[in-house]
């Protein structure tokens, strides 16, 4: 007797299976039977199996059929993706990594992009550029403000276009190497230029630029358009020549005077970046810096702005703007702020507007996300989304991880993404990293923990380099000791925080984590430090107490 397992499609229910096991069950000689839990079909037949007339059987009723990775179907030799057509709508980090993962599967993927460019935010216009605008204005900012004797100090203006020129070339060969030369050597991805919209659940209508319209009806459909700066509706902005953080990135020319609207991370690393630079400039915070987390971190980050000269005004909102000479006015109370330049940087919204998911009953949240559960699945069977545009955080490497599983997924297989660590960095200086929770979390969660800061004058490296800003901040379950979370304040926090990160994810407590060997003179060190801090007081400890 021939036996075959299928992965059953578009299936939202009990009922759902049961309704395709009795199609499958009213063709001659074959035995199957199908769970909704499991979402696989098992075919018996003495006569042989047909992969396509099984499809035609519960087709009628909405539903597909597709082998499972690894096992073998008629007409496949056991090459189970060669068969799925996959699109992907967007070209940024969470498409590549599903490109490259479903075409690892065997499928054949069509990739659109609507843009002239290809690589998303990340490398053109996010993580690469700023941090190579962060790390020039930080040398430039040690040369005139460094804590060591005997070592001269220099102030001197920045030459923008060469600055510039370099960012730009590094940029574009970061693209070439991850993106464009993967299409080129990939035969089994193809690239389609055009705007992406659903006539369906099953098809994609893609208009280019000459008004040319392609059809698509793929296997599987993954969303990875990505998110784009969003623009408060404050009176007289839009009729102003505000900059969006791509804007500022990409400036010809550094003003006198800058003025930024917002506190999150984007908006706190430009203005220091600026300011670094050699420009004025005013942070308007509508509540206080970095809202979202605790609030130790936004008060002592604040007290580094401002002592390098970096004005925060908290509490502000800008109610009308305008523009005029060169000049922006941002108007708030009976108070305004002057500059020639003004950037928003109030956060970003979802790409998701001109794909008309309601025609493939695509589920959003009140903000435009898609809704996905932690297997990528939207709410429309076959559909998918990863990255920015879904309700994943927006973090670049959460997207790359989505991606891959998505694809995993897309192509017949089961993986699911874990965010319950989730390590996270403002690359500020002192920079601010965070994983697990804090302290207000853990009671919103119903956990009683108890926590420790440890200022960073109690770690020897940051003694040595002269720069005691900031703090180690941990968190830990009452009852275990258990670590689940940490919060840092630190130069360099990003390279600390993953320490913290892996402590969490294999379940530590802050006894075995102040246990390890850490070596000497390193910052990360400040964790171990923060660690014994629950049990013994570290300054009275010798330099490298174990």
């Amino acid at each position: 007797m021939a036996t075959l397992s299928l992965r059953v499609t578009g299936m939202t229910c009990e009922h759902c299976a049961r309704t395709a096991e009795a199609a499958l069950n009213r063709m001659p000689g074959i035995d199957a039977s199908v769970s909704y839990d499991s979402t696989i079909a098992e075919i018996r037949s003495d006569a042989g199996i047909e992969i396509e007339a099984l499809r035609a059987a519960v087709r009628p009723s909405g539903y597909g059929l597709e082998p499972l990775i690894g096992s073998a179907s008629p007409g496949h030799d056991g090459d189970v993706g060669g068969s799925l057509h996959v699109a992907i709508i967007g070209s940024g980090g969470a498409a590549f990594a599903a490109a490259i993962r479903a075409t690892e599967a065997g499928a054949r993927v069509t990739m659109v992009e609507r843009g002239e460019i290809i690589g998303g935010t990340c490398v053109n216009v996010g993580c690469v550029p700023s941090k190579i605008t962060l790390r020039a204005a930080e040398i430039r900012h040690e040369r005139e403000h460094h804590s060591f004797d005997g070592i001269a100090r220099s102030q001197e203006p920045v030459d923008r276009k060469p600055l510039l020129n370099q960012m730009r070339d590094r940029v574009e060969a970061l693209r070439g190497a991850k993106y464009e030369t993967i299409i080129a050597n990939n035969p089994k991805i193809t690239l389609l230029r055009g705007e992406a919209r659903f006539a369906d659940a099953r098809m994609l209508t893609i208009t280019d630029q000459a008004g040319q319209v392609t059809q698509l009806a793929p296997d599987r459909i993954l969303i990875a358009t990505g998110a784009s700066p969003m623009i408060p509706p404050v009176p007289g902005l839009a009729d102003t020549p505000y900059w969006t953080s791509t804007d500022a990135l990409f400036a010809e020319e550094l003003p006198a005077r800058l003025v930024v609207i917002g506190s999150s991370f984007v908006a706190l690393e430009l203005a220091q970046a600026y300011h670094r630079l050699g420009v004025e400039v005013t942070l308007l915070a509508r509540s206080t810096l970095l809202t979202r987390d605790d609030p130790e971190l936004g008060a002592a980050l604040q007290q580094a702005f401002e002592a390098e000269g970096i004005r925060v005004l908290n509490d502000t909102q800008a109610e009308r703007i305008s523009y005029d000479a060169g000049r922006f006015i941002v108007a708030f109370g009976a108070e305004k702020v002057e500059a020639e330049r003004l950037l928003v940087a109030t956060g970003r919204h979802p790409n998701t507007e001109g794909l008309a998911l309601d025609k493939a009953s695509v589920t959003t949240d009140r903000n435009g996300r898609i809704i996905v559960d932690d297997h990528l699945r939207t709410s429309a069977a076959n559909i998918y989304a990863a990255g920015d545009c879904s309700t994943m955080p927006q973090l670049v490497y959460v997207a790359a991880a989505a991606g891959t599983r998505a694809a995993v997924n897309m192509t017949g297989g089961d993986a699911s993404l874990d965010l319950s660590v989730v390590p996270a960095v403002v690359f500020t200086d002192p920079a601010v990293a965070t994983v697990g929770l804090d302290e207000g979390q853990a009671r919103t969660a119903g956990i009683e923990a108890i926590s420790r800061r440890l200022d960073l004058e109690n770690v020897p490296r940051a003694l040595a380099n002269f720069d005691t800003r900031g703090f180690v901040k941990l968190v830990a379950e009452a009852r275990t000791g258990r670590l689940i979370g940490a919060q840092i304040l630190a130069h360099n926090a990003g390279e600390m925080i993953q320490t913290a990160a892996l402590a969490i994810r294999h379940r530590m407590t802050v006894q075995e984590l102040g246990d390890i060997l850490f070596p000497y003179l390193v910052m990360t060190e400040g964790i171990k430090l923060a660690a014994q801090t629950f049990t013994k007081d570290v300054s009275q400890l010798s330099c490298c107490a174990g």
